[in-house]
C-alpha cells in the first residue's frame, strides 16, 4: 500500500537545496569546491538588528505572537510600503509569514482550486510550479529567453490568461536572471491585467532593494492602481538584510485573501519567530544607508562575474538589473563534450561535470524553466569568484 500522499508525487524537492547540499558534502570530504548555488548574502545581518533581537530576548519577548505577526511589526511593514512603493496599506492587511516562500504558499493553498491555472514566466524561482501543484493547480510556464531579456512581453501574457487563470507570480528584480522591468515595461503588462479582472496577481520583490546603475524598482501596485485590490505584494527581510535564517517574510493585499492567508498559518506553523520579527522590526524601522554599501559590492561583484564568463568558450552572459545572480547561456557547448570526456548533453550534464571536474557548484537552467543555461549566485567574496570564474574558463576551454 502506498502511504504517502498522490500530491506529493506532482513535486520535486529544491534543486538550489540540491546543489548546496552537494556542495557541502563534497567540502566534507575534502575536495575543494566554491559553491556559487546558494542565494544567501555572505554579508552578517546587521549590528543594529541583532542587537534588536537581543533585546527582544532580554525583555522576555519569547511567547507566542499573533498568527499572522505582532501589531509592532505589521506597523513597521505597512511604513516600508509607503515610504519605498507609495502604496497605502492598514495591519489588517498585512501578513507575516515563517520567511517569503511560507507567504507564497499560504496565499496560493488559500486560493487554489484543482484546475486553476497560474501564469510564471521562465525562468523562474525554482519552487514557484511545484507549490502550485501543491496546493491543486497547474503551472502555465511561459519562456521568455535571452533574446527578450528574460522578461514577458504583453502579448505573451494575454495569450497565457485563460478562463481558468487565478494567478500570474511576478518577479523582479529575478531570481535567477536578475533581469528587472522599467517602469514602462511593466506598465504595458498592467495595461493587459487591467482587462482580466479575474486574474490576481503576486509579486515576489525580495530584490526590491538590491539593484543597480540607474534601474528604478517598481511594483504592479504602484504603476496601476486600478489593480491594488487584487494583489497581493510580497517581501521579506532576507536577501536585502542579510537575514535568511532568520526566516521573516511578509505581504501586503485584499483583507480577504490576508484573513484567508492567517487561517491557513493558524494551522500550520502559527506565529512566526517571536525574536526574530522583532529583529525584523529593527530592520526596516533602523538604519538603511548600509544598503548602498552592499549595492555598490554585489555591483562590483557582477560586474567581475559578467566580464569573465563572456570571456569563456560558448558561454553567452546577460548583465543584470539586480538581485545577485547571473544567468548564462551554454548553447554554444550543448553537443560538446567537457575536459574529462563528459557528453555535454544538457544543462545539467554540464553542471554536474564543472562540479566534478572542476569543483565549482552552480545550478542547471533545467532547474529554471529555461534551457540550456546555468546560475551563477555571486553573493560571496571577489576572492572565491575570481577563481570560480577562472575554473569555469578552463572548463569550457577544453570541451570539444
Amino acid at each position: 500500500m502506498d502511504m504517502l500522499s498522490a500530491t506529493l508525487g506532482r513535486v520535486k524537492p529544491s534543486p538550489t537545496i540540491a546543489v548546496t547540499t552537494k556542495a557541502a558534502e563534497l567540502k566534507a570530504e575534502g575536495r575543494d569546491v566554491i559553491g556559487l548555488g546558494a542565494g544567501e548574502p555572505d554579508f552578517d545581518t546587521p549590528d543594529h538588528i541583532k542587537d534588536a533581537a537581543k533585546a527582544a530576548i532580554d525583555a522576555g519577548k519569547t511567547k507566542y505572537t499573533a498568527p499572522d505577526g505582532i501589531p509592532e511589526l505589521k506597523q513597521a511593514i505597512c511604513a516600508k510600503f509607503k515610504r519605498d512603493n507609495g502604496l497605502d496599506y492598514t495591519p489588517k492587511q498585512v501578513s507575516v509569514g515563517t520567511g517569503g516562500k511560507q507567504i507564497l504558499y499560504n496565499a496560493l493553498m488559500a486560493t487554489l482550486n484543482p484546475g486553476d491555472e497560474v501564469i510564471i514566466p521562465a525562468p523562474y524561482w525554482v519552487s514557484y510550479p511545484d507549490m502550485v501543484l501543491l496546493g491543486g493547480g497547474e503551472p502555465v510556464v511561459v519562456e521568455c529567453g535571452i533574446e527578450q531579456g528574460f522578461k514577458m512581453t504583453p502579448k505573451q501574457l494575454n495569450d497565457a490568461i485563460t478562463p481558468k487563470t487565478k494567478w500570474l507570480i511576478f518577479n523582479s528584480p529575478s531570481n535567477p536572471t536578475g533581469a528587472g522591468y522599467t517602469r514602462e515595461e511593466l506598465k504595458a503588462l498592467t495595461d493587459v491585467l487591467v482587462h482580466h479582472p479575474h486574474v490576481l496577481i503576486m509579486t515576489d520583490d525580495m530584490y526590491e532593494h538590491l539593484r543597480f546603475g540607474d534601474f528604478e524598482f517598481t511594483t504592479p501596485a504602484q504603476v496601476e492602481p486600478e489593480l491594488y485590490d487584487r494583489t497581493l505584494t510580497c517581501n521579506g527581510v532576507s536577501k536585502a538584510y542579510s537575514m535568511t535564517g532568520w526566516r521573516i517574510g511578509y505581504a501586503a493585499g485584499p483583507e480577504w485573501l490576508i484573513g484567508a492567508m492567517r487561517k491557513i498559518q493558524s494551522q500550520s506553523t502559527s506565529n512566526p519567530c517571536s525574536i526574530s520579527q522583532w529583529a525584523a522590526v529593527e530592520a526596516l524601522n533602523g538604519p538603511q544607508e548600509f544598503l548602498q554599501d552592499w549595492c555598490r559590492s554585489f555591483e562590483r561583484r557582477r560586474d567581475l562575474v559578467v566580464s569573465e564568463l563572456n570571456q569563456c568558450k560558448g558561454i553567452t552572459c546577460p548583465t543584470p538589473d539586480g538581485a545577485f545572480y547571473v544567468y548564462p547561456s551554454i548553447a554554444e557547448l550543448i553537443g560538446m563534450v567537457s575536459p574529462a570526456g563528459t557528453a555535454i548533453d544538457s544543462d545539467e550534464a554540464f553542471a554536474t561535470a564543472l562540479l566534478e571536474e572542476e569543483g565549482v557548484a552552480v545550478v542547471f537552467g533545467a532547474a529554471f524553466g529555461l534551457s540550456p543555461a546555468f546560475r551563477v549566485s555571486y553573493a560571496t567574496s571577489e576572492a572565491a569568484l575570481t577563481e570560480a570564474m577562472t575554473r569555469i574558463k578552463r572548463f569550457c576551454a577544453g570541451c570539444s
